[in-house]
């Protein structure tokens, strides 16, 4: 069952506005427009909702138009006021909108001010960390400014809006003022009459109603200016007929907002909130609030954990089927910070990890229960994972390989359950405090931690990961290896090295042994897929290049797995013979058609006026992948249905992390179908496996949306398997028997 936590993006239909709806478009299907007894009962609906709205926001006078929702009535308000101000003897300096202010207001300003050519000055309104408003600022500002945007309350976090204190500064400035009233619709009372705000949009979906139905108030004697010109409805005001299914639906909702059985008060509603609030302290201890709870809305908490980042916070609320979003909805997919909680001033940590949770205003008990519930088991599966750094908590023991990457830079954790130990290879500072806190939670000896190179243009961050693990550095090499050492033993396994100057003079493969057989090579920068390490820095040795690539070639063959230190297309691993099939300059020197001289010369003409990375550092090879782009690996769910009955011998694999697949349900493709869970980020664990199974099996990828299970398609099918696929659109779009009991549920 879906728990529905992310209202303030949206709202399931409640049933009765469903039902008007239907009514609307069997029954009075009518044209308000039309003069003849359908077109009159459709008018008489319409006329009856929008008296019904006036009533439930204290709107006895001024217009209310019917529109598409809150960004078409931004925008016609926007218009209106800009329009009247470039007509105005006098014109202002300032327009003002709050920096919190939902994107649809500074881009509809922006908009409007080029178009009409009016060119005034855009000012953000500064908040203080509360999120409200700074009124000192305002009030300097208000007597040079011509229109003045301001929400109700914030989509993010939820704090409402000091509006009185807002209409005292405004009181004696010729500002024209709108207000977003989206989220207040149904949770605060904004008696519109009463207060001097000229413009408010509202969007129905946001409480209750379908999508594409929303209301403008105008308040009398505010100028106006139609954004859309046509047939004349809406008085001439707003064109276009109108979406008298969308309208029934609204009229129900207002209705039951009036009747005020079906919506929870205030009191309950702040009660359901701190319910939730304790769960999420339960689950996890060092979690902050990012919103003062006395100033926001009762049913919205915003809040970020230290040391966790804002998108494992959402797969793992997600796998356990509670939807919450990372921030407003419109922007949630660009994963940048929140500008809300950067314009509050706070923690660059806090804006780049926040977490919204919204639930709607008809929640009852059993639904915030579950929430609680399932909130709880979230805390506990991350604690299992060594995730959370305020809660150690009972630790799963940690085995194989895992890797994480930090701006196309590679680092490897390598664990052993049976011996408890531990080695990390190539270490990024980023990733110090969450290696020993993980080391830490696990109770793992630290065993070595091993550069493959060193660097030119920054110390190795290995001293300060031994630091905070609390192990001391010992008797090492500048890169980590245990001077007079062989090997290093954890358990079964064995590491060995094997020096490959040429990137740099110290460069240095790492070889993974597990008994007698050899499983993968550590190689650092020296090959990377789809490009050779560079060689043009004062610490390389081009002139050794040619021959370390032989001598790692009659080491570890052709097809054994390699690991880079730096992965830009997330493709994970490599072979030699994969990498000489993309790169003609290996395959020569490796062929002896080059020697290595001439591949040292080439390298260098290729490394020429190399451009930094994507991430704006040094690149660390130049691209010379001459491959043909691969064939999608997408596969269909009707697709995955007809193979599981072509192949019954079908492997599915579950590539979300541990923490999620703990938590989230397994699809049902049959008993003949094989299922295995290999994280993402455990990938190279599996690769060798199986890329020795027969060419024809089909091995299909699945995650939460689809993009990790596609990474992990294209990167087997460069290995060589073709038949690799990613379930697209993954979990999110897996049929749900229960997805209208979840709706009932949220409502």
């Amino acid at each position: 069952m879906e728990i529905y936590l992310d209202a303030n993006a949206t709202t399931p239909v409640l049933p009765q506005a469903r039902e008007a709806a239907m009514a609307a478009m069997a029954e009075d299907f009518g044209n308000p427009s039309s003069i003849h007894s359908t077109g009159l009962k459709a008018r008489a609906l319409m006329d009856g909702v929008r008296a019904r709205a006036r009533r439930v926001l204290g709107a006895s006078s001024g217009k209310l138009l019917f529109l598409s929702g809150a960004t078409e009535g931004i925008q016609t308000a926007v218009l209106s006021a800009l329009s009247a101000l470039r007509e105005a003897p006098t014109r202002p300096e300032l327009l003002l909108y709050g920096a919190t202010e939902h994107k649809a207001v500074p881009e509809a300003i922006k908009h409007w001010n080029a178009l009409l050519g009016l060119n005034l000055q855009v000012l953000a309104i500064p908040v203080g960390r509360d999120g409200r408003h700074d009124l000192a600022w305002l009030r300097e500002h208000a007597p040079r400014a011509g229109l003045v945007c301001t929400m109700a309350a914030n989509n993010e976090t939820g704090v409402i809006s000091d509006l009185d204190g807002i209409e005292q500064v405004l009181a004696g400035s010729p500002a024209l003022w709108m207000v977003d009233g989206v989220q207040a619709l149904g949770k605060l009372p904004l008696r519109l009459a009463e207060r001097r705000i000229d413009y408010a949009p509202f969007s129905g979906h946001k409480l209750y109603a379908p999508k594409g139905i929303g209301l403008l108030y105008v308040r009398e004697g505010a100028p106006f200016t139609p954004l859309l010109a046509g047939g004349g409805q809406e008085g001439a005001l707003r064109s276009g007929t109108e979406n008298m299914s969308g309208i029934a639906a609204l009229g129900a909702v207002l209705a039951a907002l009036e009747e005020g059985r079906v919506f929870r008060d205030h009191a309950t509603l702040v009660a359901f909130r701190d319910r939730l609030a304790a769960a999420l302290q339960q689950a996890f201890p060092g979690l902050v609030f990012n919103a003062p709870p006395e100033l926001s809305l009762p049913t919205t908490l915003n809040f970020a954990v230290p040391g966790i980042s804002s998108k494992l916070l959402l797969d793992l609320f997600d796998a356990a089927e509670l939807r919450v979003s990372g921030g407003s909805a419109c922007s949630a997919s660009k994963a940048q910070p929140s500008y809300v909680l950067e314009a509050m001033g706070l923690p660059a940590w806090q804006t780049a990890s926040a977490v919204r949770l919204s639930f709607g205003p008809v929640a009852d008990a059993g639904f915030v229960d579950e929430a609680c519930a399932r909130i709880r088991i979230c805390g506990e599966s991350l604690r299992e994972s060594c995730l959370d750094p305020s809660a150690p908590g009972q630790a799963l023991p940690a085995d194989g390989l895992t890797r994480f990457v930090v701006d196309g830079a590679c680092c490897y954790l390598l664990a052993d359950a049976a011996s408890r130990r531990a080695v990390v290879i190539d270490p990024l500072p980023e990733l110090t405090e969450r290696l020993a806190q993980w080391l830490n939670c696990q109770e793992y000896e630290l065993a070595a931690v091993l550069d493959t190179h060193s660097h030119g243009d920054h110390a190795s961050s290995a001293p300060e990961l031994l630091a905070a693990a609390g192990r001391a550095r010992g008797d090492v090499d500048g890169l980590g290896w245990p001077r007079g050492a062989q090997a290093i033993e954890l358990g079964a396994l064995k590491l060995s090295r094997m020096p490959i100057p040429g990137h740099t003079q110290d460069s240095t493969a790492y070889l993974l042994h597990d008994g007698a057989s050899l499983r993968l090579a550590f190689v650092g920068d020296t090959v990377m897929p789809g490009a050779l390490g560079r060689s043009d820095f004062e610490q390389s040795a081009p002139q050794d290049y040619g021959h370390s690539l032989r001598r790692l070639e009659l080491t570890v063959g052709p097809q054994t797995l390699l690991l880079p230190g730096h992965d830009y297309d997330d493709r994970f691993a490599s072979t030699l013979a994969v990498e000489c099939a993309a790169q003609p300059l290996l395959a020569d020197v490796l062929s002896g058609r080059v020697d290595d001289a001439g591949f040292a010369a080439a390298k260098a003409l290729l490394e020429q006026g190399l451009a930094l990375t994507e991430y704006q550092t040094v690149a660390c090879g130049a691209r010379v992948d001459s491959a043909c782009p691969l064939a999608s690996s997408e596969l269909s769910m009707s697709s995955l249905t007809q193979m599981t009955r072509e192949h019954p011998g079908l492997l599915l694999v579950d590539v979300r992390e541990p923490y999620e697949q703990r938590l989230g349900q397994t699809p049902e493709l049959g008993a003949a179908v094989r299922l295995e869970a290999v994280a993402l980020s455990g990938l190279p664990n599996a690769l060798a496996r199986w890329m020795a199974l027969p060419a024809g099996t089909p091995i299909v990828f699945f995650c939460r949306s689809g993009n990790r299970s596609a990474q992990a398609a294209q990167a087997l099918r460069r290995l060589g398997h073709e038949q690799a696929w990613s379930l697209s659109g993954g979990l999110a779009l897996w049929p749900r028997m229960t997805a209208a009991a979840d709706a009932a549920f949220a409502i």
